[in-house]
Order: C-alpha cells, then structure tokens, then sequence
C-alpha cells in the first residue's frame, strides 16, 4: 500500500477544507493551521503503524507462498496531488458511442435488393435499420491506440443480426513517421470503402463499390503499415496484407453462393476452396495520397489505390482491382462552424478478374474486366443545410458465361439529396434515386435517413 500518496491525499484534503474556511472567517485562520499540524502528527504516528502491520503481514505471506501474485489493490495507482498517476493504461479513458441509421421509403420494384445492393442500404419498402453502431475507442499505453465498431442490423424479415465490423489498434510512437494498424478493419482502399455508413454523403452505397467489392465491402483481418513522406505537402504510403477470403472480400477468396445442387459458383463457374498456403495467397492493397491547398479556402486530394490476390474460381487464379480518386473542397475564410461550403469526390474503379475453365459448365478460361466511377458535389449553402447530387456508372464486358453477365450488368444511377442538421449529432436526409439497367426497366426510389448519436465518437479522418 503506499502510504505517502494516501498521508498526501488526506493532508491535501484538509488543506483545502482548511483555506475554504479561511475565506469564510479569516479570524479562524490560525487555529486551523494548528489543527493541520496536529493531524500531520496523527497521520505520522497512524503510517508508522500500518506500515510496522504491513511488513509483518508481508514477511508472513512470503514465507507461505513465495511466488503469490500481488493483490488486486496494489495495481492500483493512486494519483499524487497536483501531479498524474504516470500510468497511462488503457483505463485512463475510453470513448463509447451509440450511432443509429433508420431510413423509410418505397421503391417502384418490390424487390428492393435489386437497386439497393449495399449491406447498409435501406432493404425493404416501408421502414429499414440497417446501421446500429457501437463504437469505442482508447488509450491502450503509452504505444497503442484501441478502436472497435459493433454494428446492428435488422433483416427484411425483423430479424436481428449483428457483425463486428472493426477491432483494431495503432501505434502511436514509432520513429520515423511509420505507423501499424493491425486487427480486423476496412482497407484504405480510395476513400469511400473505410467510412462507416453515418460518415456517407448519401444514403446508398455507390454501385461501383458494391460491384467491386461486395454489398459491405472490403473488409479484413490483417495488418497496414503507412509513412509519412517528408515532401512539403502532406503525402501518406500504405500498404495493407489481409487474409483475402470471405464475404467481405468479394472479389477475392469468395466461393459464392451455393446453388440448388450444393455445389459454390461464382460467375457461373464452380469454385474452389483456396487454402492460405503461401505468402502469395495473401490480399495486398497498397495506396497512395497526396493534399494540396490550392489557395486559402481551397484543398484537394489525390490518391490512388489497389487490390491484388488470388481468386477462388481456380488454383492459379488471380483478381486486380485499381483505382483513383480526387476530392476538393472550397470554404471561405469567413465561414462559421464549417458553413459554407463546396466539396467535390469522384473515384473511379477498374476490375481484372481471371475466371478459370470449367468443363463441366462447358466454360473455357476467361478475363472479366469490369469498370465504373461515381461522382458527388455537396454544398452547404447556409447552416446544418447540405444539398448534395451524385452520378453513377458501372459496366463489364461480354463474358461467354450468361450468369457472369446477369451478375454483372450495366447500371447507372443520379442521386439527389437534402440534407438538415439539427446538431453534430443528428441529421434528416432525403433523398431519390433513378436507376437505369440493361434490358430493365427504370426504376424509382425515394428515402428519408433519420441518424442520430448518443456518446462521443472518435473523429473521422479527413
């Protein structure tokens, strides 16, 4: 036990009681000095005594059992007055949030998964919760930073499901300007795929996403390590290595769905279950990113990104998903509280799948290429109001496998929205989408998103 941080605690306890009522009476002054002194002769005499017990009690344990841990209480660390405890222990704070995303709306399709392919997208006419976020971060020590995000959901049929969408740390102090993030997290792949669902511009996952990486897309266990160069502006290198298999790694180690005759395809073609075998059967995603002030009130962003690894339609099999991506914004010098403002995002996203032959399917080897972009402007013309517009394209070519080419049809989107912020910590948007689809039929939606947030959040990066 250490009796100097507890005599300190006390002492400074009285101390402050003691100039308290000075203020109130000067006249008692004195004798409550005399008083503080008087108890510093208690609290000498009572420390020796606990501490004469605590030896005997120490020896005694000791001799019992030597290799005994130490109790509970003495990992403890009471905080010395006017001073830090000097631990820095993943106790000393945490941040806990609870980040809700309801939406209600109606389609022209009953079948709603057709036009909203996004995990996070609204799934039904009438009322959808597609997004219910727990999230926390902390100070881990003094080398690491926790985060973790549980995320909540309900199916068309009312049922509950539930994910853990990121648990991850990063390192805080390595040299170099090198730092490591490592657990389950969403790769820096451009800049849509690592933003939660409440940091999107739009109610809807983009279509090119969706295609390339899945309806919640790319997400993984694994490993980042980034650098910041030392150039005049600021310029970021990551390179990311995951495991590459699952759903959330869609273009990748995926077998697909499994079909009537229990047998995993994708694109048409029967899978393979790929093993990780070799350090070549890993996902590597690097990127790259630049800013730049324009002038005063204007930045832009530049980045480009990839994703190689192995795919499961065959044992040599491979897939490369590239992209670039550009954001601009403008505010005024004379904005207040983040308003007005301009901003510009555009990414475009290109797709080189190597299907393997499947003779059973009469499917020779092919390349699928597919393509497509999405570009958004919102503007914030007064404040906690936002009006926002995004235009959508994806495509693939012809491929020999009809599946492939229902699977990958060409589809274009325009989206414009509202948004009101009554606080930082909600928002109302309403939006409408029209939705084109090769030998389709044009089809309609329109969704009001209710967010809103209980706790703090960690910010979100630029």
């Amino acid at each position: 036990m250490n009796f100097a941080r507890l005599r300190s605690f006390m002492l400074a306890f009285v101390v402050v009681a003691a100039v308290q009522g000075a203020a109130a009476d000067e006249s008692t002054t004195t004798n409550l000095q005399e008083e503080v002194r008087s108890l510093r002769a208690r609290l000498d005499a009572l420390e020796k005594k606990l501490a004469a017990v605590s030896a005997k009690q120490e020896t005694t344990t000791t001799a019992a059992a030597p290799t005994a841990p130490p109790a509970p209480m003495a990992l403890l660390a009471l905080p010395s007055i006017g001073g830090s405890s000097g631990s820095k222990a993943g106790a000393a704070y945490m941040n806990m949030s609870f980040d809700v995303l309801m939406n209600a709306g109606w389609t022209s399709t009953p079948d709603v998964g057709s036009i909203q392919k996004g995990g996070h997208d609204p799934s039904q006419r009438g009322f959808s919760l597609r997004n219910a976020e727990i999230a926390l971060d902390g100070a881990v020590d003094p080398y690491f930073k926790g985060f973790a995000n549980i995320v909540l959901f309900t199916e068309p049929d009312e049922g509950t499901g539930i994910e853990l969408e990121e648990a991850y740390v990063l390192t805080t102090s390595m040299p170099e300007d090198l730092q490591i993030k490592a657990g389950r997290f969403f790769a820096e792949f451009g800049r849509q795929n690592n933003q939660h669902p409440h940091s999107w511009a739009f109610v809807d996952q983009p279509l090119v996403l969706n295609r390339m990486f899945g309806e919640d897309g790319l997400r993984q266990n694994g490993i980042r390590l980034s650098w910041l160069a030392p150039t005049p502006n600021y310029t970021e290198v990551l390179l990311g290595v995951f495991n590459g298999q699952g759903e959330d790694a869609f273009s990748f180690r995926y077998p697909g769905e499994v079909g009537a005759d229990g047998v995993s395809r994708l694109y048409g073609r029967a899978t393979v279950d790929r093993q990780l075998d070799t350090l070549s059967d890993l996902l590597l995603v690097p990127r790259i990113m630049t800013s730049f002030d324009l002038t005063d009130e204007q930045t832009l962003v530049l980045g480009a990104s990839a994703a190689l690894g192995p795919n499961d339609t065959g044992e040599n099999c491979r897939t490369l998903v590239y992209g670039a991506d550009a954001f601009w914004k403008w505010k005024p010098a004379h904005a207040e509280g983040g308003w007005p403002f301009v901003t510009w995002q555009t990414e475009v996203l290109g797709r080189n799948f190597q299907a393997d032959a499947d003779p059973a399917a009469g499917l020779s080897a092919e390349n699928l290429h597919d393509g497509g972009l999405y570009s958004q402007v919102q503007w914030g013309f007064v404040p906690r109001w936002v009006l926002g517009l995004r235009g959508e394209y994806v495509t693939g070519d012809t491929s020999i496998s009809p599946a492939a080419n229902e699977e990958r049809p060409t589809e274009k989107r325009v989206s414009p929205n509202i948004t009101w912020f009554p606080t930082e910590f909600s928002k109302l948007r309403l939006q409408y989408n029209h939705t084109w689809r090769d030998d389709l039929t044009d089809e309609d939606a329109i969704w009001l998103q209710l967010e809103f947030m209980l706790g703090a959040h960690a910010a979100h990066k630029y």
